[in-house]
């Protein structure tokens, strides 16, 4: 090759190597600003991993640390023992109290009361005296009716020991007389027949003979039938007519006995005096009531229930009242009527329920929580209502808090039945003899080591 070629070829390449170097330069010129961005996103990476790796470890030492806390707390709570027992549901209302024994006191006569103390909310008894009616007209009367009587008697006296012996002694004398007329007359016309045959009188005189005999014989003989009817229709005829009038004397005579002893109007029964209508000088109409007398010792009490809940109930079923009163009080019965028809507008049963009341603590008409127990169930699981956590007021699901041997408070899910007062009924997730939690658990975490709080004696003795 010619040293003129040689020139012109590397007169060629040095332009080239100037322009490469010039391109280098400009490409180290551009990717000084895309390394510094590199190296920005690089820090900013390294740091977030950092404070990511920070962040867990911070939490697994606070979550370590909260363990630690959590094994280390023990919370003090109450216990008690899911136990078996019968339980029954329980529904209630207000009552009215109705003594069983009652009785409206009126007078019989329409008169004055003479004498009528104060006598509402008194206790009288059977035969006491609870007013004095004036009855001096009615005394006047059975007076003479007591008359009448007397002179009946004596009527009868005088019948029995006059007139029928007298009629009788008459009636004899009669007969005798009439038989000796027929006797004598007898004895002529036999005289006089035997002479008549002799030849001695004429036949007149001896059909005028025998005439007479029969006429004295019909005269013996009719009185003997008066005597006899004297004896058997006349005398006692008059006996029972003096007899009707001594009874006709003694009714009209008790009568009057009776009117007048109304004027003192006693009490019927025993018990207390809820009301009083009239009082001492006041006039009394007939069948007006005076006072009303109730018995409490035996009370019944009626009231009125929803007739949608009316079909869980039986004639049987134990019932619990409370006065108002004496809420800390209460008596026990059962149910002794329910009604067979509802109120229209209230839509509600009349249920009725009957209790001894010898401390008088149901007041007649007094206002009582009425409390049925019905559909009740023997053998069930039960805790006390305050160990239950239910999800809802109306809930039938709910958590109890159940303490195992090493003393863990674990959340047991429970389904309850019938609630009775302060005692509920466990129908799963219970079988029984588990230890729950009836204070302190609310929000109580599970798996919390508790430990059983002791009584106060206070409480002990309260309970007492």
């Amino acid at each position: 090759m010619a040293e003129d070629d040689i020139q012109d070829i590397d007169d060629a390449v040095v332009p080239s190597t100037e322009m490469v170097g010039q391109a280098k330069k400009e490409q180290e010129e551009n990717a000084a600003p895309r390394r510094a961005t590199y190296y920005v996103v690089g820090a900013i990476v390294l740091i977030l991993i950092v404070l990511l790796a920070f962040v867990f470890i911070l939490r697994r030492r606070t979550a370590s640390t909260e363990e630690e806390k959590k094994e280390d707390v023990v919370v003090s709570v109450k216990v008690a023992k899911a136990e078996r027992d019968s339980i029954a549901k329980e529904i209630s209302a207000i009552g009215n109290v109705v003594p069983a024994t009652r009785a409206d006191v009126a007078a019989s006569i329409s008169a004055q009361i003479q004498q009528m103390g104060q006598l509402k909310n008194k206790l009288v008894h059977a035969g006491d005296p609870i007013a004095v009616l004036s009855s001096q007209d009615l005394v006047a009367q059975r007076n003479q009716a007591q008359a009448s009587l007397d002179e009946a008697r004596l009527n009868l006296q005088t019948v029995q020991k006059v007139q029928i012996p007298q009629a009788t002694a008459q009636s004899t004398k009669e007969v005798n007389d009439a038989k000796a007329e027929a006797d004598n007359a007898r004895a002529t016309y036999e005289r006089r027949q035997t002479l008549y045959q002799k030849g001695g009188i004429s036949l007149k005189d001896l059909e005028a003979s025998q005439l007479a005999y029969t006429n004295a014989l019909d005269a013996y003989r009719l009185a003997l039938s008066n005597a006899e009817i004297n004896r058997s229709g006349v005398n006692p005829n008059s006996q029972s007519i003096a007899v009707a009038k001594i009874k006709q004397a003694q009714e009209q005579l008790a009568n009057l006995q009776v009117q007048v002893s109304r004027g003192t109007v006693r009490a019927p029964i025993t018990g207390i005096v809820t009301d009083q209508f009239q009082f001492d000088g006041e006039f009394a109409q007939s069948g007006a009531k005076l006072v009303t007398i109730a018995d409490i010792s035996i009370v019944i009490v009626k009231a009125q229930f929803a007739d949608n809940v009316v079909h869980d109930l039986k004639v049987g079923d134990a019932v619990t009242v409370y006065p108002m009163e004496a809420p800390d009080e209460k008596l026990t019965g059962s149910v002794t009527l329910i009604s067979r028809s509802s109120d229209p507008q209230n839509r509600t049963v009349e249920v009725w329920a009957r209790f001894g009341n010898p401390e008088g603590l149901l007041p007649a008409n007094g206002a009582v929580q009425f409390v049925v127990e019905s559909q009740p169930v023997e053998d069930a699981i039960v805790v006390p209502s305050s160990a239950v956590t239910l999800e809802a007021t109306n809930a039938d699901e709910g958590t109890v808090m159940v303490v195992g041997p090493d003393n863990i408070a674990h959340e047991t899910k429970v389904k309850v039945g019938v609630k009775q007062g302060d005692k509920t009924q466990i129908v799963e997730g219970l079988n029984g003899g588990e230890t729950v939690v009836t204070e302190g658990n609310y929000e109580l975490p599970n798996g919390t080591r508790v430990e059983v709080a002791a009584e106060k004696q206070g409480d002990e003795e309260d309970e007492k």
